[in-house]
């Protein structure tokens, strides 16, 4: 239930992006450089990471969308929950493992990071680049996490897969001009 007098009970981001365009327009232009825009790692992988991390934080509005739209981008169902269950025994690519790690870390104890996590991301076959694409996707999903649940946004989880479909055809900013209905 939307904790902002003006919305809905149960409004969406797309409410309040449209109530707040000012601070919608360049959260979503960052969204969109770091989702979408040429990275070290795909689109499906970086879905990936928004949903993991997510999921570490139990926002279940973040967790499902952002699954539905990793699975959209190929991510086989059901691999966020076995992640987020075991990642040891997931079947996730053995090279992700250590970056998922890393956000789990820096999600949960950003504090312990050490120069060994990092390493470990960098030995698994990625560079500077990736490891700061994998925090910024980190940092801003812990972000969104926490905007959704201070504002109360719960969501049905029957959006999902309208809100998935939407970012996997659109991206991010196309949501600067979403009707909110939709």
């Amino acid at each position: 239930m939307s904790y902002l007098n003006a919305q809905p009970p149960e409004a969406t981001l797309l409410h309040v992006f449209t109530a707040y365009p000012d601070t919608a327009r360049p959260l979503l232009e960052l969204h969109e450089e770091l989702l979408r825009k040429p990275s070290p790692f795909t689109v499906a992988e970086r879905e990936l990471m928004a949903a993991y991390v997510s999921g570490l934080n139990d926002c279940g509005y973040c967790h499902g969308i952002h699954t539905a739209t990793a699975e959209a981008f190929g991510v086989p169902e059901g691999l966020l929950a076995a992640a987020l269950a075991d990642l040891d025994a997931a079947p996730v690519d053995p090279r992700l493992k250590p970056v998922l790690r890393y956000l789990e870390i820096l999600t949960r104890t950003p504090s312990r990071l050490t120069p060994q996590d990092a390493e470990a991301v960098r030995a698994a076959g990625w560079d500077d680049r990736a490891l700061h694409d994998a925090v910024l996707v980190g940092a801003l999903f812990n972000f969104m996490n926490r905007m959704v649940e201070g504002l109360g946004i719960a969501g049905d989880p029957a959006y999902a897969p309208s809100a998935a479909d939407r970012l996997h055809r659109h991206g991010y900013t196309a949501l600067t001009t979403a009707n909110t209905g939709s």
